[in-house]
């Protein structure tokens, strides 16, 4: 059954899937050491917590200009433009001996990915009008797939190669995925088949954040404090708390993170469609709840395999919100600004991921990680109830 669903998928959906794959192999290669190399190269707790933040500072003020130009253009040249900044983003940080220049280069690389995705998820809502939650899963499923292997190889190669070594390896993968995405006949073809030839049948007022958009303002609060949680502990306290406090080493801390990306790989292929059939809001909040829980069982855990366990039901609960958030905003946008409402929902993000690791580094310095922990895990519980109560009336959820 499963096997006969995915041969009912177009082939530029596979070819995007293969970019996708060899993209997120390419960012999760630096995911267990990059706060770490950053610290060896400025100690500084706001320059450590910029490395991580300036992924996101670029797209800022990217994403709703991109999210326009995706609905009037189409999503091709802002895909393949991604793919180009991820490459020479990554380059520039294997060249990184101060951590101005590493800064530089996320912010380059993050801006590119942003691009991607943005564009790739615009594309996936256009291609399928039925089954949408299933299709969107089983994308970031397979995408998933290249965080759990890129992790674990990229501690041991750190160990190997060096730290830009890594980086240059990220580079040539990001290349790779350039190549398939402009060269891709069927992408090409896609955009041509009248896409893009959308007409603004709305207003843009129709997707900004506000009271007059309640449902879609929950969905863009949600957005914020997902990435505000992942990039400021999950991805920034959370390696530093391991390796500095618990002194786990970085190859242990790269199977940490490779088992949570399991948890995300296996909540993606079954949590869209259930949102399929149950309903987007209960999986959503039902994966808050179990991420909040899991933030606050690292506070009494000190050895790698319990630590590990919880990191990979905390991947599960993550993975549940991922998919079913982003679907949810699928449903109620309109179809002729799914694309300006995707740059929204991406700047909501954006700002959550540049904000993240400067709090919650300015928490970890001053009052230690725990109350990183017992924090994060309070406003993802608020989040959840926001979303819970906000109406998304059916009037409001327009079909493709």
């Amino acid at each position: 059954m499963w096997m006969g669903f995915l041969r009912s998928y177009p082939k530029v959906y596979f070819e995007m899937l293969a970019s996708s794959l060899l993209l997120m192999i390419n960012m999760s290669l630096v995911s267990a050491f990059l706060p770490i190399f950053a610290h060896e190269l400025d100690p500084s707790g706001i320059l450590v917590g910029l490395v991580s933040s300036m992924w996101f500072i670029s797209r800022i003020f990217m994403e709703v200009p991109s999210g326009i130009l995706a609905d009037k253009i189409g999503r091709r040249l802002l895909l393949i433009l991604g793919l180009a900044l991820s490459a020479v983003g990554a380059f520039l940080c294997s060249l990184a001996n101060v951590i101005h220049v590493l800064i530089v280069g996320r912010a380059l690389w993050g801006l590119g990915t942003g691009l991607f995705f943005m564009s790739s998820s615009a594309l996936i809502f256009d291609i399928f009008r039925s089954g949408r939650g299933r299709a969107l899963g089983t994308f970031q499923s397979i995408e998933f797939i290249g965080s759990f292997i890129g992790a674990p190889i990229g501690g041991f190669m750190a160990g190997a190669i060096g730290y830009r070594g890594v980086f240059t390896v990220s580079a040539i993968l990001a290349a790779i995925s350039f190549m398939i995405a402009y060269f891709s006949r069927e992408l090409r073809r896609t955009e041509n088949s009248g896409l893009k030839e959308r007409m603004s049948l709305y207003s843009f007022r129709e997707v900004l954040p506000g009271a007059k958009n309640i449902g879609l303002t929950a969905i863009y609060i949600g957005s914020f404090s997902r990435m505000f949680i992942w990039n400021g502990v999950i991805g920034t306290v959370l390696p530093l708390y391991l390796n500095l406090y618990l002194s786990i080493p970085i190859e242990t801390i790269g199977i940490i993170v490779s088992v949570r990306t399991l948890g995300i790989i296996i909540s993606t292929a079954v949590s869209g469609s259930l949102s399929d059939r149950f309903g987007r809001k209960p999986v959503v909040v039902a994966g808050m709840l179990v991420e909040a829980l899991s933030l606050y069982a690292y506070t009494f855990l000190y050895t790698s395999d319990l630590i590990s366990l919880v990191s990979l039901i905390e991947g599960f609960g993550r993975g549940m919100v991922l998919t079913s958030l982003m679907t949810l905003l699928s449903d109620i946008a309109p179809s002729s600004l799914r694309g300006s409402a995707l740059g929204i929902y991406r700047t909501f993000m954006d700002i959550g991921g540049f904000t993240g690791p400067i709090f919650f580094m300015l928490i970890y310095e001053k009052f230690g990680s725990f109350l990183s922990f017992f924090s994060a895990a309070a406003i993802i519980l608020i989040t959840s109830i926001i979303i819970l109560l906000a109406k998304t009336s059916k009037e409001n959820q327009l079909s493709p």
